[in-house]
C-alpha cells in the first residue's frame, strides 16, 4: 500500500521531502533541498527547528492543568465543567478521544519530530545535497545534536504507547507501509539508547563554540548537550527495566539499568554538575529547592548547576492554579491531594507521620507512632521543606515579603481651624518650641488643636491608615480624633485612645482605619483632622502638658505575609460549595511549586519546567542499584575519577539538599517504600508520578480516586480537620497503562499490514 494511499497516516501529516516545510517557513516555490544544504545558514536553520518538537511542559493539558492533576498527585478545580479533566475523572477515554491528547496529539507531534530529524540526518550525509561549506567539528555537532532529539522524541512516544514503529529515514513518496511494524519496548530502547551513544562518541570541542559539547553558553538556550543524551540514557534504562516493560529475556535487567544510571550520574558530575544549593532570598523563597524552581537557570552553569534541560515556557501557575487572593488568577486549578501531603515527612525526626491507611476510602490514617513531631491537630507544623516549597495549605504564608510600604504625609498643627465654621481653641496655652514641636498645656474647657486637611491624604490607595507622632507628657491621658467636615454637625469621632505617661520621647501609633472604612471621611474637599489631647472629664484634666513632634499620617500596605492563605470553610481560599466554581480548590490545597508569589496580571515571575535535572538522576541510579544489589552495595562506574556510590547514599544526597535527616540502614522492601516516597516527593508535579505507577504497575492501587482535608475554623487558633474522599475516577484499570492509539491510526495500519496495533484493553 502507497503513501498517495495513507496520506494522512500515523506517521501524522506526512510532507514531502522537498518541500519547504522543512525549513518551517512559508513555501515561495523556489527553495530546494539543495539550496537549502547548499547554504550554511539554511543548513543551520534547519538542524535547529529539529527541536520544534522538543514539548514545553507544564500546565499544558486540557484545561491549562499539569499532568499532576490526571494521576494521583493532585486533583483539578475543573472536574465538574466541560472538557479534558471532567472526561478523564468519569472515564471517558477512547481510541476516539483521549483527554490528555486534548492539545497536543503526542502520536504525530513526535512522528513528525521524528521525521523532520530524519530528513535532516539523511540530508547532511548526502553529499549531492549537502554541499555547503562547513566545518567538519559543527557539522558532527549537528548530527549528534539532531540524532539525540530523535532518541528524545522516541522516549516520549514508548513512555506512552510502548513499543512503536522504528523509523530512522524520510519516508519516500512510495513508501510501502505494508512492511511496517511496531517494533518492541526493548527493541526502541536499544535504539534510543544507540543513538545517544552514537552522538556521545562525536569527538569534543570544549573551549569552541561549535560541536555537541558538555558548556554551553548562555546565548545557547534550547541547545542540547551531552549531559542531556546521557539523562535520555538513564530514563530509557530504568523505564526499560521496570515491571511494566520488562520480560523474562530482556536484557535490561536491574543491573544493566545501574550500571547505565550510574555512568550517566558521573559522566555529569564529573563535568560540574551539582544539586542546586544556592544561598536564597528569603523575600522570594523558603529554601533552596523552592528558589530552585522559580529561577531560571543559566545554560552556562554558572549558578544553576542541576539543570540539564528546561522547557522554554514558564509555568504559568499563577494563572491557572493559583489562590483565589492571587491577581489576575483565572482558576485554582490542580489541587495536591490529601495523598501527597501525607508523603511529606517530619523534619526533625525525618519520619513518615502517616503510615497508610485503615481503610478502603483512606480517611481513617494510621499515624506513625515513632513521629513523636507529628501533631494532628497542627499538621502542618514541622514537615519537609519541601512541602512548604510545594503547596499552599491553611495557614501557609501567601507572600514571604517583609517589606512594608507607606506612603507618608506631615501633618501641620495649628489653632486656627481649617475651616471658619469652626471655632478657634480657647483655654488653651500652645507654644512652639525650638525644635519645631508643639507644646500644649491644658488649662481647662475643652481643649484640642488642628490638623491639616485629608484630601490628599486620602488619595493614598494603601489600606492601612496610622496617625503617628512623638510625644512626651507629665501623665497619662485619654485623647480623640475628630474628623471634621466644613459643617459642625458632620464631625465623627473615635472612641478614646489612651496616651500613656512618657518622660522620654516616644512614639505614638493609632490605627484609624477602621474609623476611615466605616465613615469614608476624605471624601470631600475641606475634610480635616482635629486632635483632643486630651478630652478632660470636668476639670480633671487641667494641668496636663504634653509636647509633640513629628506628627503625620502613615498609609501602609502591609507585608503580604501578613495576610495568609485560609482553606477552611468560608476562609479567603476555602473549598467552595458550588462544585462548578474553578477558583476553589477541591482538596483543600493549592500548588506552590513553581510560583512566585510576585507573579500577577501584569508580572508573569513563575518558574520553568525541568525536562531533566541532576536530581532526577540521582533517584533513577538509587532505584536501579538497589532493585540490583540492595540499598547498601556500591556501584561503580567506568567514569574516570568516579566513586562507588549506593543507592542509600544516593538517596540521602537528595534528602540534604532538602535539609532532611538521612534514611536509615533499611531492608530492601523497606528501602522501596522510603525511596518510592521520595521520589514522590523531590519529583512532585515535574510529570514523573504518572508514569512512575504505570512503570511499576501500581496503577490499580493509586488512582481510582484521591482525597482532600475539609478545615472548620473553630476560633482561637483551633482548626478540625476532616478528610473527604473525592468521586471516583475509574482511571486505574491496566488499560490505563498505556494510551490509546488513535482510532484512525489503527484502521489505517491494520487495513495495510493485516495487524491490529491498538493498545490492550483499548480495543
Amino acid at each position: 500500500m502507497k503513501n498517495s494511499i495513507l496520506k494522512t497516516s500515523w506517521v501524522g501529516v506526512i510532507f514531502f521531502a522537498f518541500s519547504c516545510a522543512d525549513l518551517d517557513i512559508a513555501s515561495d516555490g523556489r527553495l530546494t533541498m539543495e539550496q537549502i544544504f547548499g547554504n550554511y545558514r539554511l543548513t543551520s536553520n534547519f538542524a535547529n527547528s529539529c527541536r520544534h518538537w522538543v514539548p514545553g511542559i507544564g500546565l499544558s493539558y486540557g484545561n491549562n492543568t499539569p499532568l499532576a492533576s490526571f494521576c494521583d498527585e493532585a486533583h483539578d478545580a475543573g472536574d465538574n465543567t466541560s472538557g479534558a479533566v471532567n472526561d478523564w475523572y468519569n472515564n471517558r477515554t477512547s481510541p476516539f478521544s483521549n483527554p490528555l491528547t486534548y492539545t497536543q496529539d503526542t502520536w504525530d507531534h513526535y512522528f513528525q519530530g521524528i521525521r523532520k530529524c530524519n530528513v535532516f540526518l539523511s540530508s547532511i550525509a548526502d553529499p549531492e545535497l549537502a554541499t555547503a561549506i562547513i566545518s567538519e567539528d559543527e557539522k558532527n555537532g549537528w548530527i549528534a545534536e539532531v540524532r539525540v532529539l530523535r532518541a528524545f522524541y522516541y522516549l516520549q512516544l514508548i513512555k506512552r504507547y510502548g513499543g512503536v514503529p522504528l523509523i530512522d529515514d524520510p519516508y519516500d513518496l512510495v513508501h510501502d507501509f505494508a512492511n511496517d511494524r511496531r517494533a518492541s519496548f526493548e527493541a526502541c530502547a536499544d535504539f534510543i539508547i544507540e543513538q545517544c551513544d552514537i552522538a556521545l562518541a562525536t569527538p569534543e570541542t570544549e573551549g569552541r563554540p561549535i560541536g555537541f559539547r558538555w558548556s554551553i553558553g548562555d546565548n545557547e538556550g534550547g541547545k542540547l548537550t551531552r549531559a542531556f543524551a546521557h539523562a535520555v540514557k538513564s530514563q530509557t534504562a530504568l523505564f526499560a527495566a521496570s515491571p511494566l516493560w520488562t520480560t523474562p529475556e530482556s536484557k535490561y535487567t536491574w543491573t544493566k539499568a545501574a550500571e547505565i544510571t550510574k555512568d550517566a550520574l558521573d559522566q555529569c558530575l564529573a563535568h560540574g554538575f551539582a544539586l542546586y544549593d544556592t544561598p536564597i532570598d528569603p523575600e522570594i523563597a523558603q529554601n533552596p529547592y523552592a528558589y530552585y524552581f522559580i529561577q531560571r537557570s543559566d545554560p552556562s552553569r554558572s549558578v544553576d548547576k542541576e539543570t540539564i534541560y528546561e522547557s522554554s515556557a514558564r509555568s504559568n501557575v499563577w494563572r491557572y492554579a493559583g489562590t483565589p487572593v492571587t491577581e489576575g488568577a483565572m482558576k485554582a486549578g490542580a489541587g495536591p491531594s490529601q495523598e501527597l501531603v501525607d508523603c511529606y515527612e517530619m523534619q526533625v525526626s525525618g519520619l513518615p507521620p502517616i503510615l497508610g491507611y485503615s481503610d478502603a476510602d483512606h480517611l481513617q490514617p494510621i499515624p506513625n507512632p515513632a513521629a513523636t513531631d507529628y501533631d494532628p491537630a497542627n499538621p502542618y507544623v514541622g514537615r519537609d521543606p519541601r512541602f512548604y516549597a510545594s503547596i499552599y495549605y491553611n495557614g501557609a504564608p501567601r507572600s514571604l515579603s517583609t517589606k512594608i510600604e507607606k506612603d507618608l504625609f506631615p501633618m501641620t498643627l495649628s489653632t486656627i481651624a481649617a475651616q471658619p465654621l469652626h471655632d478657634n481653641m480657647n483655654n488653651m496655652n500652645v507654644t512652639v518650641e525650638g525644635d519645631g514641636s508643639t507644646h500644649i498645656t491644658v488649662t481647662g474647657g475643652d481643649p484640642y488643636i488642628y490638623c491639616n486637611m485629608l484630601t490628599e491624604i486620602m488619595q493614598s490607595e494603601r489600606p492601612v491608615r496610622m496617625l503617628v507622632f512623638e510625644y512626651k507628657s507629665n501623665r497619662a491621658a485619654t485623647a480623640k480624633i475628630y474628623w471634621c467636615n466644613p459643617g459642625p454637625a458632620e464631625n465623627r469621632t473615635t472612641e478614646g485612645i489612651s496616651v500613656p505617661h512618657a518622660t522620654d520621647w516616644t512614639r505614638f501609633e493609632f490605627d484609624f482605619t477602621a474609623a476611615y472604612n466605616s465613615f469614608g471621611f476624605g471624601k470631600t474637599v475641606g475634610d480635616f483632622f482635629r486632635f483632643d489631647i486630651p478630652n478632660p472629664d470636668g476639670a480633671g484634666n487641667i494641668g496636663y502638658e504634653i509636647t509633640i513632634r513629628d506628627m503625620k499620617v502613615e498609609a501602609v500596605t502591609p507585608p503580604p505575609a501578613a495576610v495568609p492563605v485560609e482553606t477552611f470553610l468560608g476562609g479567603n481560599c476555602g473549598i467552595s460549595d458550588r462544585i462548578t466554581d474553578t477558583r476553589y480548590t477541591r482538596t483543600g490545597y493549592y500548588l506552590r511549586k513553581f510560583n512566585n508569589y510576585r507573579s500577577s496580571a501584569t508580572v508573569d515571575a513563575d518558574g520553568f519546567m525541568k525536562l531533566f535535572r541532576l536530581g532526577e538522576l540521582y533517584l533513577n541510579f538509587a532505584e536501579a542499584a538497589y532493585q540490583a544489589y540492595g540499598p547498601e552495595t556500591p556501584v561503580a562506574s567506568t567514569v574516570a575519577g568516579s566513586s562507588p556510590m549506593t543507592a542509600h547514599e544516593a538517596v540521602n544526597a537528595i534528602r540534604a539538599r532538602a535539609d532532611m535527616p538521612p534514611l536509615p540502614s533499611l531492608t530492601k522492601a523497606d528501602f522501596e517504600k522510603r525511596y518510592r516516597n521520595e521520589r514522590r516527593v523531590e519529583l512532585a508535579f515535574e510529570e514523573h508520578r504518572f508514569f512512575d505507577v504505570r512503570r511499576w504497575k501500581i496503577l490499580h492501587e493509586t488512582d481510582a480516586f484521591v482525597t482532600g482535608m475539609r478545615i472548620t475554623n473553630e476560633g482561637g487558633g483551633v482548626y478540625t480537620y476532616n478528610r473527604f474522599k473525592l468521586a471516583d475516577r475509574n482511571t486505574n484499570s491496566d488499560k490505563y497503562l498505556m494510551y490509546p492509539i488513535k482510532q484512525n491510526e489503527v484502521a489505517k495500519m491494520e487495513a495495510a499490514t493485516g495487524v491490529l496495533w491498538q493498545n490492550p484493553g483499548w480495543n
